[in-house]
């Protein structure tokens, strides 16, 4: 190209004459030299906007090449101003520098950060009534993260909030830095809890058929008083407020009336600035009853006849929204085991404000079918996926139900591995999916328990033993336990395994040294050492059966010169092998304090393989309970058959049934029964019947104190000893206890006193009116 634009140069210079020759030739020279000018100037002029080098400058515990990546310009491009404001702002946004600086150097970019520093340790100052442990957990900042301003002020408002909710209003936060070397800091936040924000008042207004006492104990909200030291309920918690909405709500449409509504709920500060005055405004409305009450089903194979069985709802009766509910989850349960795992209850209510009843129609249909496509699980840092998954009602694949979640939820937390368990769903990858979302916050699953207690048989004790609930996150458990009583003394070491071989079958073993003192009731004392095995698994969601050998040895001691001939003969050392088996049906609310369901039980046991007794014992036991009138109030009746028979040879003494005591209130331990009367030995007998008959209720005090009474009558009998011979009493006959006492959920443990009046029984019989236990742990 250069060449051709030469030749036309000439060509054009040869074709002009000498003087236009001349003009042409500096012409060119001319513009040429102009262009080549032009060109020197720009090609300087571009050059020097080039960024040459950049330079990270302040950075120390941040690698240059961390600082560059943030950075939208680099070596060999332009200083572009709205470039370098962009790397500015993704500097400052990355939470890693206090400060950050961007200028030019000549051809160089420098960039001059300010790290922000490390955090080397958190603290907390004046925190009383919350603990280290519970502040920590509100705060999102931790050790040798990097601390930042926004959120130490975002951790301080947190902390505030905690309080809060908790009833400290006026407490503050003060966060304080500590600088240190290598850039470090110390963060300490100053606390000043203040007292505690009460609740002087809580009123009602609109309230025509309850009063403002029935309304003030259905919301967990309560006044302050001198006894509430235990629970923080008397405090003020916006969030609890909104909670008693909920709560009166729900008992008002228990109660009938569906149109009821909480219009306001207002807390106003007294006027010394120390409690509140929390002011609920209600609209009652009217209270209705069942109307007209049907069901209709699209279902197939199942008549319309059997859905009605299953109604709670009936006709003529006051409306109850818990009822309602109540018979949806019936239906649904019923239906899904007849195969129908996708069901949909929906009850349709038609008020009729004239007649003041409610029409309601159960429609019942296939509803849409989901499946679980996934179970993530989260949270669990200790426990392990499987030991979760486990205690699942539902696996991936399976078609969803809601009751199984629910029960899957519950079996979580009845594991007590966790302080929270907190089961969801969400859409899948397609609308017949679902995605289950475990989420766990473990807690603490080792015990060291130090007990202390007391009790009319026993006498003073002394508890101490070491538990791990969850051993290595397996869902193990392991426990070394000693107790020291007056009358006994006992070193045991069990160890269970809930899943063995990773079925739903636990399994463990027991090792245990005993020395019992029944000196008193029959003037002997008893040592045992011996090891069981055991295993158990569910037949059924309600039925258990239970499995167990066991190998012991036993001595009978220090039998007393005065002693029954009876006990005499039987002084020595046994070895007794045997085998037990115990089915238990149980459909109670709860094992520990039943208040509505009922259970039965059978255990038969059998020695004789192997060592020197011989026997064959079976047991049957059922109970019932449920509330009589009121919810808290609960009536129960339960009890025990129990009979002992020899293989070939008479029932040892220490293999027999004894009665009197916890089983039969009014009588001492062993105070009923067969009984030597020449030297008053409790000689104990092979056929037993024990049972109670119970009314509990409230005593009308402030329910967190957690006192509530009883009346009872225990019954039984105790005959069939094998023995006979001269001064041996053994009628047979019936004996009944009744009395009153109350137990104390205290807080230094269970506190139960009774007071029992024999009113049928035998002049040899030993008797009591006054029974006590105590018992703590630490």
């Amino acid at each position: 190209m250069a060449r051709r634009n030469l030749a036309f140069r000439l060509y054009v210079i040869g074709r002009c004459s000498t003087i236009g020759r001349l003009f042409a030739v500096g012409l060119l020279v001319g513009l040429g030299l102009t262009w080549s000018g032009f060109a020197t100037v720009w090609a300087q002029n571009d050059s020097a906007d080039l960024i040459r080098e950049v330079q990270v400058v302040g950075a120390q515990r941040i690698e240059p090449a961390t600082v560059l990546s943030f950075l939208e310009v680099q070596s060999g491009d332009r200083f572009d101003p709205a470039g370098l404001d962009r790397s500015l702002k993704a500097l400052f946004s990355s939470g890693l520098f206090a400060d950050v600086t961007l200028r030019r150097e000549g051809d160089a970019l420098i960039v001059q950060v300010v790290e922000n520093p490390v955090i080397n340790r958190i603290a907390f100052e004046g925190n009383d009534r919350l603990k280290d442990e519970d502040l920590e957990a509100e705060v999102s900042l931790r050790p040798r993260l990097v601390f930042t301003r926004t959120q130490v002020q975002s951790d301080t408002q947190r902390l505030l909030d905690l309080y809060r909710r908790t009833g400290r209003f006026a407490a503050t936060v003060n966060p304080k830095v500590i600088q240190l070397e290598q850039n470090r800091v110390d963060l300490v936040f100053e606390i000043e809890e203040g007292p505690s924000t009460g609740v002087r008042a809580i009123n009602f207004i609109g309230n025509t058929v309850f009063s403002d006492r029935t309304l003030r104990g259905v919301i967990q909200t309560e006044e302050s008083a001198f006894y509430r030291f235990l629970t923080n309920a008397d405090s003020y918690d916006p969030d609890r407020v909104t909670f008693d909405q909920e709560l009166l709500r729900r008992f008002y449409l228990s109660e009938g009336y569906a149109d009821f509504r909480v219009i306001s709920s207002v807390a106003e500060l007294t006027a010394d600035q120390e409690d509140f005055i929390i002011t609920f405004t209600v609209e009652e409305g009217q209270r209705y009853s069942y109307g007209n009450i049907g069901v209709t089903s699209t279902l197939r194979d199942v008549p319309r006849e059997q859905l009605e069985e299953l109604l709670l709802t009936v006709p003529g009766a006051t409306y109850n929204a818990e009822e309602v509910d109540e018979t949806v989850e019936l239906i649904v349960e019923v239906v899904g085991a007849k195969g129908f795992a996708f069901v949909d209850v929906r009850p349709r209510a038609q008020r009729d404000p004239d007649t003041l009843t409610l029409d309601i129609q159960y429609e019942v249909d296939e509803g849409a079918r989901v499946f679980v496509e996934r179970i993530d699980i989260t949270g669990n840092v200790r426990t392990l996926d499987k030991v979760i998954r486990r205690e699942l009602q539902l696996v991936e694949g399976d078609a969803f139900s809601s009751a199984k979640l629910r029960r899957s939820r519950e079996r979580l937390s009845n594991l007590r591995f966790f302080r929270n368990v907190d089961v969801a769903t969400q859409q899948g990858s397609a609308d017949d999916l679902t995605v289950i979302n475990v989420d766990v916050t473990e807690q603490s699953t080792g015990e060291l328990v130090i007990g202390a207690g007391f009790s009319t048989s026993g006498g003073a004790l002394t508890d101490i033993s070491l538990e791990e609930s969850n051993l290595l996150g397996r869902g193990q458990n392991l426990r070394l336990g000693f107790t020291l009583a007056e009358n006994s003394q006992q070193l045991d070491l069990s160890f269970t395994e809930p899943y063995f071989l990773d079925r739903d079958v636990s399994a463990g073993f027991d090792a245990f040294r005993r020395i019992s003192d029944f000196t008193d009731q029959s003037s002997f004392e008893q040592e045992e050492l011996g090891f069981a095995l055991r295993s158990g698994y569910q037949l059924t969601e309600d039925i258990r059966h239970n499995l167990r050998y066991g190998l012991q040895e036993d001595e009978i001691t220090n039998v007393k010169d005065t002693a029954s001939r009876i006990i005499k003969s039987q002084e020595g050392t046994f070895v007794t092998s045997s085998v037990s088996s115990e089915l238990f049906f149980d459909r109670l609310d709860s094992r520990f304090a039943p208040s509505d369901g009922f259970f039965t039980k059978h255990e038969i046991d059998l020695a004789g393989l192997g060592g020197d007794v011989h026997y064959v014992r079976n047991v049957v036991g059922a109970g019932y309970f449920q509330p009589l009138l009121r919810e808290d109030i609960v009536i129960g009746i339960d009890g025990e058959v129990g009979y002992i028979a020899g293989l070939g040879e008479d029932v040892r003494l220490v293999d027999r049934f004894f009665l009197g005591g916890a089983d039969l209130r009014g009588f001492e331990t062993a105070g009923a029964g067969p009984r030597d009367v020449s030297t008053d030995d409790a000689i104990g007998g092979n056929l037993k019947f024990a049972g109670t008959a119970s009314v509990e209720f409230p005593l009308g005090l402030p329910e967190e104190i957690g006192i509530r009474g009883n009346i009872f009558s225990d019954f039984g009998l105790l005959t069939e000893s094998e023995d006979s011979g001269v001064g041996l009493e053994d009628t047979g006959s019936l004996r009944v206890g009744v009395g009153f006492g109350f137990a104390w959920r205290s807080p230094f443990g269970p506190i139960q006193v009774d007071f029992a009046k024999a009113v049928l029984k035998e002049d040899f019989d030993r008797t009591e009116t006054f029974r006590f236990s105590f018992g703590t742990r630490f």
